[in-house]
């Protein structure tokens, strides 16, 4: 079985000053880190290969997130960028098999770690579109004007009409179906709007309180345009609109899936 990474962390408890415990509660499942096998499993099934056993050690593949951090040598990268908190980051990336990366910036940071990322660029998000579709992720929802898509660390501070809000760590599918619904989205979710530009809807990043720049930039640049240009508000995105629609060719980020990896 090939191990799809994808961060998806349990919530810890304080057990004292100094001293920290794990959760026992449910993972955060913050949608947009839970896409990778999601993406990842369509594509098998849409070209007839299933999982199977295989010998130890397990291949693993890391694809949508901010997660390059998190490989291993052996691993394989497909899609994956790097979070902006992370680029002081000291590791090396010699022995990871990169076959696409989520922006220029992301390939720039492998490059000068020792690694050999191609100039394949694009968040497999950008996927949706030609793998599902908006009709089938929208699954008959009733059309609504817009959806405002914090990121999970913004979420509870993000002051607007809560109909209009989406929880990014609702399911997956209800997140998906709300956004495939939508209008116009708008947030500081990074995946929010790459979901959204992936079915054709008008989308435009909010600036995040906690998430650096270099994520929204990468994702930018990956898709042929200009660094982000940051709504400060719902009110201000609605009046700016939708960002330039990305620039984007979906069938490289398609032919460099590792399909190598399952048997």
């Amino acid at each position: 079985m090939v191990e799809i990474v994808h961060w998806n962390p349990r919530r810890f408890r304080a057990s004292g000053p100094l001293h920290r415990l794990p959760a026992v509660g449910p993972r955060i499942n913050n949608f947009g880190d839970l896409l990778g096998p999601f993406i990842a499993n369509r594509i098998n099934e849409s070209e007839g290969r299933v999982s199977s056993s295989r010998s130890r050690p397990e291949p693993r593949l890391l694809t949508v997130g901010s997660i390059l951090t998190l490989a291993r040598p052996g691993d394989t990268v497909w899609g994956t960028g790097v979070n902006g908190k992370s680029i002081d980051r000291d590791l090396s990336l010699g022995e990871v098999d990169i076959r696409a990366v989520r922006g220029p910036l992301t390939r720039d940071w492998a490059n000068q770690r020792g690694g050999s990322a191609p100039s394949v660029f694009g968040d497999p998000a950008l996927l949706l579109g030609p793998l599902f579709g908006r009709e089938e992720l929208a699954g008959g929802a009733t059309s609504v004007p817009i959806s405002v898509v914090p990121n999970f660390h913004d979420y509870a501070a993000t002051r607007d009409d809560r109909s209009t809000m989406v929880n990014p760590r609702d399911s997956l599918r209800a997140v998906l179906r709300r956004i495939a619904s939508s209008d116009f989205v708008c947030g500081s979710s990074l995946h929010g709007v790459i979901v959204a530009e992936a079915l054709g809807i008008p989308a435009r990043f909010i600036a995040s309180d906690h998430e650096p720049r270099f994520k929204y930039d990468d994702y930018m640049l990956g898709t042929g345009r200009e660094p982000a240009v940051f709504a400060t508000s719902v009110e201000e995105a609605r009046d700016m609109g939708g960002q330039t629609p990305p620039v984007f060719d979906h069938t490289p980020l398609l032919d460099a899936f590792p399909r190598d990896l399952w048997p």
